[in-house]
């Protein structure tokens, strides 16, 4: 199945098959008289060499036609089918040539039809370097292209897996956000509902207008995760208490948005939540080598489940969500670890250190 190139994209393949086509047999000429002043051959041979390269380019030009022609055909059956043509190829250059050799060389001319046929695959090694040159750049061009079309069609595949995992967040968030402003309604507590309406809508503005696909500092993670958190904080008031502790050469360090909402999201739910008297959440940045190490850790009940790496069936969507994102940004090179701490639960979080250009450590 041949493929229609951009006119882009034709216009160069076309000028390369030019200047190699005609280059080739140019050169082929030059070698043709070089070979014929050396061996002392008459002033006017040069039309020897010139009739077999002119016949030649013309000749081979018929066999590109063919080439592109039954491109579409297994590679065994297009040289099978190309079999007849160089031998006629050849067969024609010989013939041409030989017409104007014999003024030179009255012996040249064949004395029956076996020396006609013999004479007539003198220039097929020719043709097959042609050929052979030809189907080769060929080949070439086309493994180069689909290459080119996988490379493009697994970054589209890869920026299009990253923004379903970055946007999957927001429905699970939304729905609880808006479950309790929904009982704040109820309840009639109408100025903590509208204040939660509006950071919701700060919330969401911010992770809207992030692209999934960028990086973002520290720093910044942590400006939009206190947007979330000012939220948690109208739901749970004095029962959520919060403490950071970020390394200073942390803070300009790169890590993809929004990486640390849903590791905070499930410390709430599964530890502050359920405790009546509340939990406290501890968020945590530091440099090991070439590695930034974060850290999210509860003193809530703990999860047997989650911290074997196996989350009851509905659960750990954040969990999954996380280790998933890592894996298609960095492969081995990040990690997702949880550990039981005594109380509460700890997800520590492994990837390259990197900062933006420009911007030290």
């Amino acid at each position: 199945m041949s493929i229609a190139l951009p006119r882009t994209l034709e216009a160069p393949r076309q000028q390369l098959f030019w200047l190699l086509h005609l280059g080739g047999w140019g050169a082929y000429f030059a070698q043709g008289w070089l070979y014929a002043v050396a061996h002392g051959k008459p002033s006017g041979y040069w039309v020897v060499p010139a009739t077999a390269a002119t016949t030649g380019a013309l000749a081979t030009l018929g066999l590109r036609y063919l080439l592109r022609a039954w491109w579409g055909l297994p590679p065994r059956r297009l040289l099978a089918t190309m079999v007849v043509p160089v031998l006629a190829s050849s067969a024609l250059i010989d013939f041409a040539t030989r017409a104007v050799l014999v003024d030179f060389c009255e012996t040249c001319k064949p004395a029956n039809h076996m020396a006609f046929v013999a004479y007539s695959l003198s220039y097929i090694y020719v043709v097959l370097a042609w050929v052979g040159l030809y189907l080769g750049i060929k080949y070439y061009r086309q493994f180069q292209s689909e290459t080119e079309r996988s490379l493009a069609a697994r970054g589209i595949a890869h920026q299009a897996q990253l923004k379903m995992l970055r946007y999957q967040l927001n429905p699970h968030f939304l729905f609880n956000t808006l479950n309790a402003i929904s009982t704040l309604i109820l309840d009639r507590d109408t100025g903590t509902a509208n204040r939660m309406v509006q950071g919701l809508s700060a919330f969401l503005r911010h992770s809207l207008d992030n692209d999934p696909m960028q990086r973002v500092t520290l720093r910044q993670e942590l400006d939009a995760l206190t947007l979330y958190l000012d939220i948690e904080k109208i739901r749970f008031a004095e029962r959520l208490r919060i403490e950071t502790d970020i390394a200073e050469d942390c803070w300009r360090a790169l890590l993809p948005s929004l990486l640390l909402q849903p590791l905070v999201e499930n410390a709430i739910k599964y530890a502050v939540a359920r405790q009546v008297a509340g939990g406290l959440l501890r968020i945590s940045a530091r440099r090991d080598g070439a590695q930034l190490v974060l850290a999210v850790a509860d003193d809530g009940p703990g999860c047997d489940a989650l911290a074997e790496g196996t989350p009851p069936p509905g659960k750990g969507v954040g969990l999954r969500n996380t280790r998933e994102r890592l894996a298609v940004l960095y492969g081995d090179a990040g990690s997702c670890h949880i550990r039981h701490l005594e109380p509460g639960v700890e997800v520590t979080l492994r990837l390259p250190f990197e900062t933006a250009p420009g911007i030290g450590g």
